[in-house]
């Protein structure tokens, strides 16, 4: 009989209060520790985690239980969670075979480059984030076919969807943290719709109400009848066109019929006795990752220890180089050769770290970009009883993307198009720098620093992380990874903990609030870095295989739930 520990590390009790009687209404238990035998999922909403162990225990594999809870967050986690979006899944099969699913959004036909910028070419405020115009066309759906096609157990397309349409049919109860995004972006949502929907409220939303979504289950009871053509082709495939036509954006049915998901070779590298597995291009995620990683590999920072100033200093000065790189080197593999073989290569980040000083911060304009990309995205982590493993991220961009809700089919779509370079050498919404790699062209995907990973030890599955986080997500993997492998924390500890951040520019180390002892702040500062303290960082998912079962972490910074056997 399999054994099923857990262990409530730090239980979340989201308590609704009535607002006429102060009655509780409502309770989520969030599990951000379980230790297993078997399976485990970690997703950032504990409806969706509920409802992809399900899929396990039903016996479905790694894949149908991502598929049934990247639909679930498309309904309760709509801040991230999407059909109208796009994202990467890194596969690991039963056997150990890795693949990589790219189903990012792509630049409609009609995009160019200079789209978003006014006679003077200047960039236009908010023309790339709010509206119709900012939408790429989505993926989510097509990719999600795409893993159903290639590792489904279960062969039930229906049974998968099924859980997805009781939860929009019936509704699901708001947290507080969910209730509060919500209201804060009613102005939005009203500037960026001709039309009313579940996303605008008369009132305000309160913690505890039961949220609805009956379009939305409309329309995932096409895409449940219809698989991918359910949204790309028909009424739903209608209603965007009709959207944009009403709103000024520019996808076209024919942009929409001619999306198609693509499988790609996986960044693949070695780590010491480790080796990693994260995304390919147009991702950013895995090259960097890889830079990063070789980067500190020959310095004793395990003897340094966890967030001694000296490993905090090698770390960052390892992703201000990467990060250079990243502007200039990294776009859609379909348009730009972008040099990976090189980029990954050891002897390449040994030669780019030739100018790390242990004693004195790097200057941003000293480091060139040498001669050859809200953070409102969403990760989950799934294991197996057979030992199969997804790590899958998906966004809408920023919070609830471009804040247009497609009328009559009841989802948001996404604002990616603000991942490309609008104006080559100006910063995104995330600060990220572009060059001519990731400009805006028609078909084309937009670059991203979403980083789902897979981390082997001598040829056994050891991790599977992501995050989101924008471009803080690849400096969150990097942590959580070094946090384990380098400091031997725990897994908890190596997610729980305060996190930092550079990437290039600007020329700051960004800090959570009451991140680090103030001797070591000191320390960084008189190296030279500027601290800046922020929010918090990333959103991990992280789960771990070793001789004592499986350990699956839900990260303490949101409503995120563990759930497994």
């Amino acid at each position: 009989m399999t054994k099923h520990t857990i262990f409530l590390l730090a239980s979340c009790f989201l308590i609704a209060i009535s607002c006429k009687n102060q009655e509780a209404i409502q309770v989520y238990e969030t599990q951000k520790l379980i230790e297993v035998d078997s399976m485990a999922v970690v997703t950032a909403h504990p409806e969706a985690s509920k409802i992809g162990l399900e899929i396990l225990e039903q016996g479905g594999n790694a894949v149908d239980a991502a598929i049934a809870t990247n639909f679930a967050l498309a309904v309760c986690y709509p801040i991230a969670g999407n059909i109208g979006g796009g994202g990467f899944m890194i596969y690991r099969d039963s056997s150990g075979q890795v693949s990589a699913l790219d189903f990012r959004e792509k630049a409609p036909r009609r995009a160019f480059q200079d789209m978003y910028l006014d006679s003077d070419m200047n960039i236009v405020k908010d023309a790339s984030t709010l509206g119709a115009l900012a939408a790429g066309v989505p993926g989510t759906v097509a990719g999600m076919e795409a893993a159903f096609l290639k590792g489904s157990r279960l062969k039930d397309w229906t049974k998968l969807l099924q859980p997805a349409i009781d939860l929009a049919e019936n509704g699901f109860k708001l947290t507080s943290r969910q209730a509060k995004n919500l209201n804060n972006n009613q102005r939005k949502f009203r500037k960026a719709n001709m039309n009313t929907s579940d996303f605008i409220s008369r009132k305000s939303f309160k913690a505890g109400q039961l949220f609805t979504q009956k379009d939305l289950a409309n329309t995932l009871r096409l895409i449940q009848s219809n698989g991918a053509d359910g949204f790309y082709k028909g009424l739903v495939a209608e209603d965007i066109i009709e959207c944009m036509e009403l709103q000024g954006g520019i996808i076209t049915a024919e942009d929409l019929e001619n999306y198609t998901a693509k499988w790609r070779d996986p960044i693949a590298f070695d780590y010491k006795e480790y080796r990693v597995f994260s995304m390919s291009p147009p991702s950013s995620g895995g090259i960097v990752l890889a830079q990063l990683l070789n980067g500190i590999e020959p310095y004793p920072i395990s003897d340094w220890g966890f967030q001694d100033p000296r490993s905090i200093h090698l770390m960052v000065e390892a992703e201000k180089r990467a990060f250079a790189d990243r502007s200039v080197h990294l776009g859609d593999p379909d348009f730009y050769t972008v040099p990976v073989d090189t980029l990954i290569s050891k002897d390449y980040t040994l030669k780019r770290m030739e100018t790390y000083d242990p004693d004195k911060a790097s200057l941003i304009d000293s480091i060139s970009t040498s001669t050859l990309e809200s953070e409102e995205t969403t990760h989950f982590s799934i294991i197996d009883q057979w030992g199969g493993a997804v790590s899958v991220t998906t966004t809408l961009n920023t919070a609830f993307g471009s804040k247009v809700v497609v009328d009559g089919a009841g989802f948001i779509l996404n604002n990616e198009m603000d991942d490309f370079s609008s104006k080559v050498g100006e910063p995104n919404f995330y600060g990220l720098v572009g060059a001519e790699a990731n400009k805006i062209e028609a078909e084309k995907r937009m670059l991203s620093s979403m980083t789902p990973t897979i981390v082997e030890k001598d040829g056994k599955l050891f991790m599977i992380v992501g995050t989101p986080g924008g471009s803080t997500i690849i400096t969150s993997v990097l942590q959580t990874i070094v946090n384990v492998i380098e400091f031997d924390l725990d897994l908890v500890d190596a997610v729980h903990n305060c996190r930092f951040h550079h990437q290039w520019k600007p020329e700051f180390v960004f800090l959570e609030d009451g991140c680090l002892p103030n001797d070591t702040r000191k320390a960084l500062s008189a190296l030279g870095h500027k601290l800046k303290s922020r929010s918090s960082i990333g959103r991990v998912e992280a789960i771990m295989i070793d001789e004592n079962g499986i350990s699956a972490v839900a990260d303490n910074r949101g409503d995120d739930d563990a759930r497994g056997k």
